[in-house]
């Protein structure tokens, strides 16, 4: 073997056999392991209302990873999701809050913290997960890693109410929990008029208070930039604005003819305003009881126009680039979606998905919309583009649909 070209000629055959026997003979740790791996960033939760259970799904691909139960009431259930977009936490109906691992597919913790709860939010570090509950009222916070307490925020007591059950001072239901930046909570009191904001950029909770707002707040939303809180009010026209830039000016009062009116019309729904669409200077926002959608401008907060739509709108929500409103529509009248132009405000598309569509949720780049459609059982997925159907996925009873990418946004 004193001949180099032997020499080479040698080593590489060496190579050739060992790099084959590692990749077919003998399994690689590391491709293994590799194969076993799953990004989040193309993942969701899509709430089975009926069952208790959740779908953990790929956007991309467009089909279901897992199905976890023993979730509880999901009647009415919302999801938030850690920073790393690991853990979606499932707020239920039940007063449970549950944690789960859309890695591995299982519930990582779960507690009952009260006996009726409305939805949560997560801090702007992650550090911290808040539930809004109905029954005791007030807000309960919780450490996201152990779900430990943190903190119990007691609302107001509402003498007028009597007491509980159980004996004790009945408290106000609390409604429209958000996260604001700095570490804030904010929220609605339903029986006591209020909203107040919770601060805990200090570690512990600093309550600043803003008493008669209007007449039983029943939802709010926060701007996309995290600087307007705005709750709907279900006794009496107008909304409630609270600018957290400058807490010192307190409420203001908006859009005072955004209601019932006089002629107070039947609503077989309140429309969910965290399905707001802000696209540009605009705000689209479901009428109350009204076949519209009305067009406000959110540097002046005073109508400009309104659409005329299908039935009575729930959600209205914008596509990511903002080029396109998609509604829909409450009983009896919820088998239909309608697409409108944010620039000129005209109608695109009406679609007929089927009984019951209950959400709508876009992919992070806004080329897909999936739809939950509850009582044909299924989820549906559009092109927003031609607003073709692209494909039926099955679903029991599903409602809430929950990308990860909500876990980089404002209260979502």
């Amino acid at each position: 073997m004193n001949n180099p070209l032997i020499k080479v000629a040698a080593i590489s055959l060496l190579a050739t056999m060992l790099g084959a026997c590692t990749s077919s003979n003998v399994p690689n740790q590391h491709q293994a392991s590799a194969s076993a791996l799953r990004s989040t960033g193309d993942m969701g939760v899509i709430i089975e209302r009926a069952t208790g259970q959740v779908q953990v799904v790929n956007h991309t691909n467009k089909n279901v990873l897992a199905e976890i139960d023993g979730l509880g009431d999901l009647s009415h259930a919302s999801i938030v999701y850690s920073r790393d977009q690991r853990y979606a936490y499932v707020f239920g109906r039940d007063g449970g809050l549950t944690k789960i691992d859309i890695l591995k597919d299982k519930i990582d913790k779960r507690v009952i913290q009260s006996g009726n709860s409305i939805g949560g939010a997560i801090s702007q570090d992650g550090k911290l997960v808040a539930v809004s509950n109905y029954t005791p009222g007030g807000v309960k916070v919780f450490d996201s890693e152990t779900l430990e307490l943190v903190a119990n925020i007691e609302a107001t007591v509402v003498p007028s109410k009597g007491k509980t059950k159980d004996g004790q001072a009945y408290r106000s239901k609390v409604v429209g929990l958000v996260d604001a930046p700095g570490n804030k909570f904010v929220f609605s009191l339903f029986d006591s008029h209020e909203t107040w904001v919770a601060d805990f950029s200090s570690g512990k909770a600093e309550i600043t208070k803003f008493k008669d707002i209007g007449l039983f707040p029943y939802d709010a939303l926060i701007s996309p930039d995290g600087r307007y809180y705005i709750a709907g009010l279900f006794g009496e026209d107008g909304m409630a604005l609270l600018d957290l830039w400058h807490l010192d000016k307190g409420v203001k009062r908006i859009l005072g003819d955004y209601g019932k009116g006089d002629k107070k019309l039947p609503v077989y729904k309140m429309p969910h305003l965290e399905g707001w669409a802000m696209a540009g200077d605009y705000a689209f926002m479901p009428a109350v009881g009204q076949h519209k959608v009305l067009v406000v401008n959110t540097k002046t907060w005073q109508q400009v126009t309104e659409i005329e739509a299908h039935s009575q709108p729930i959600f209205v929500m914008a596509q990511p680039d903002n080029r396109q409103i998609w509604v829909n529509f409450a009983y009896p009248d919820n088998n239909t979606i309608q697409v409108f132009n944010s620039e000129t405000f005209e109608l695109v598309n009406t679609l007929t998905p089927g009984p019951a569509v209950l959400h709508m949720e876009f992919t992070p780049r806004g080329e897909h919309v999936w739809m939950s459609v509850r009582d044909s059982n299924e989820i549906q997925v559009y092109d927003t583009q031609t607003q073709a159907l692209l494909k039926t996925i099955p679903s029991k009873s599903p409602s809430g649909i929950f990308f990860t990418n909500r876990a980089h946004h404002i209260g979502l």
